[in-house]
């Protein structure tokens, strides 16, 4: 399994970025996948996962704010971020279960991980 994360890195507070990963050597029409983060210094942290049936789940900090998506004709998950703030500025990771639900936003529960994408938003 291999995920595989692009999209523009660099924004000013307000601003909006789009997030995609896409996946090979796994099916992700219908099992679990998910963004996390991690600023320095923090631990990593769940921001958005979507279940097999297209259940969303979201971190209080970023409700209202992002949108996690899948195409799954294209075996791609995307992460729209509008209202960006410095705050969220942090390593951004493609997840993925081989399991239909997500349950958690507990890192272990993942077994697999993109490289990461850094996202900055500038005040």
């Amino acid at each position: 399994v291999q995920l595989m994360e692009s999209g523009e890195t660099s924004v000013q507070t307000g601003g909006s970025l789009r997030l995609s990963c896409v996946a090979s050597g796994y099916t992700s029409s219908r099992q679990c996948m998910g963004w996390f983060r991690q600023a320095p210094g923090k631990e990593r942290e769940g921001v958005a996962s979507i279940n097999g049936n297209g259940f969303t789940t979201y971190a209080d900090s970023v409700k209202g704010r992002f949108t996690i998506s899948k195409d799954n004709a294209k075996q791609t998950l995307f992460l729209q971020m509008n209202s960006l703030r410095p705050e969220d500025t942090a390593m951004y990771y493609c997840a993925a279960r081989s399991d239909y639900y997500c349950l958690t936003f507990i890192p272990t529960n993942y077994p697999y991980w993109g490289q990461g994408t850094q996202v900055t938003v500038s005040s």
